[in-house]
């Protein structure tokens, strides 16, 4: 459903849009968090190690493609909301062309340098070949992270947050079933582990792209549009590269921080995997309200009223503090239970890890809160 942002009450509209990518980005992260959970639970914590230690490298990946649903997002809410139907459309094929292009660049080089940092980065022997395994498959399904990512980033500059949705639910409940087929039934390990997600993940990519196509055809513009521009593809660029960046550091950063937590053994580095998923669980959920906000403020800059930003800006940040505040106290409360979902008592050393590790974390989660909404009004504001 395609929603008109600049037209009612901004914190009643931003709320109905923004609850339900909420609830994309909580499926969204189900089927990482169940990867380590199988491999944990089913497998071993060798297992949550190996998932664990590509996890840095995969989130750099993943910097690049929600940095690129950013900018065609932008761009594509303010045409929208400037009702230049045409010029949105030559935006829309332009972002899936590029980021094809781009997929294609990323995926050669992910299979030429991620053994040698995973090297680099010091990965512990016992678990370093089915780290490497589980990385290559990712990397085999850059494509189709890329795809889906672009093409929620049209959803949801064109108000539709329910479509992804929708894809996400399926997608996340076919990711677990295939989780437990291939690793509980058939013993594949972290291999089954791995293709349980590339499948899932090329399934919602191809059928949010069939759908995006659909929905594209049905607007209907008095002009004809370029299927290719480059002038547009560098106003997608100029926004998306930001926060590519921006995203890319906190990625980087990571690196250094696993390179370290790998120094310490299999089993500090399973505790961390399961911390991980769990804090990217939060964080996104965050991340994901900003990109609402993103969306309000592009549509009504590019509609000429600016004075709805600040109240939807507020709007934002309150539902970002209320979905912060159980992530805060379930983590930090009961980190021994959360990391039980990974682990089970034969773990100790991994789960006391885990336990620290979110002690310190977790309370900067309100400051993070109010950082990415602050970053929301920027992105829509570029």
């Amino acid at each position: 459903m395609i929603t008109d942002m600049s037209q009612g009450r901004p914190a009643a509209i931003l709320w109905r849009f923004t609850i339900p990518m909420l609830l994309s980005a909580v499926f969204q992260q189900l089927y990482n968090v169940a990867d380590s959970v199988v491999a944990g639970r089913f497998v071993g914590e060798d297992a949550l190690a190996a998932v664990g230690a590509s996890f840095p490298i995969t989130m750099i990946f993943m910097a690049v493609a929600l940095g690129s649903n950013t900018g065609c997002s932008v761009i594509i809410s303010q045409l929208f909301g400037a009702k230049e139907t045409a010029r949105m459309k030559t935006a829309v094929s332009t972002s899936v062309i590029a980021i094809l292009a781009l997929s294609a660049l990323l995926t050669a080089g992910g299979f030429l340098f991620c053994e040698p940092l995973m090297r680099l980065l010091g990965t512990p022997e016992n678990v370093f070949a089915d780290s490497q395994l589980y990385l290559n498959v990712y990397i085999g399904g850059l494509t189709f992270l890329f795809l889906y990512n672009i093409c929620t980033g049209v959803f949801t500059a064109l108000g539709d947050s329910r479509t992804p949705l929708y894809f996400l639910i399926g997608s996340s409940i076919s990711n677990i079933l295939l989780d437990i087929f291939f690793v509980v039934w058939l013993k594949m390990g972290v291999a089954g582990v791995a293709w349980a997600t590339f499948a899932a993940q090329g399934a919602a990519s191809v059928l949010a792209f069939l759908t995006l196509l659909h929905r594209i055809k049905q607007l209907r513009s008095t002009e004809p549009y370029a299927k290719f521009s480059a002038e547009m593809l560098v106003q997608v660029t100029i926004v998306a590269i930001p926060s590519i960046l921006q995203q890319c550091f906190v990625s980087v950063g990571n690196l250094f921080v696993q390179s370290a937590v790998n120094s310490y053994g299999s089993a500090v580095v399973a505790g961390f995997s399961a911390c991980q998923k769990l804090n990217t669980f939060a964080v996104t959920c965050m991340t994901t309200l900003s990109n609402g906000v993103s969306s309000f403020t592009a549509q009504n800059l590019g509609a000429d009223k600016k004075e709805r930003i600040s109240e939807g800006f507020r709007a934002g940040t309150l539902l970002g503090i209320l979905v912060c505040v159980p992530f805060f106290l379930f983590y930090f409360f009961f980190g021994r239970t959360a990391m039980g979902l990974f682990l089970d008592e034969s773990s100790a050393a991994a789960i006391q890890a885990g336990v620290d590790y979110m002690h310190i974390v977790t309370p900067f989660y309100f400051i993070v809160t109010i950082k990415v909404m602050c970053d929301g009004v920027l992105r829509g504001g570029s």
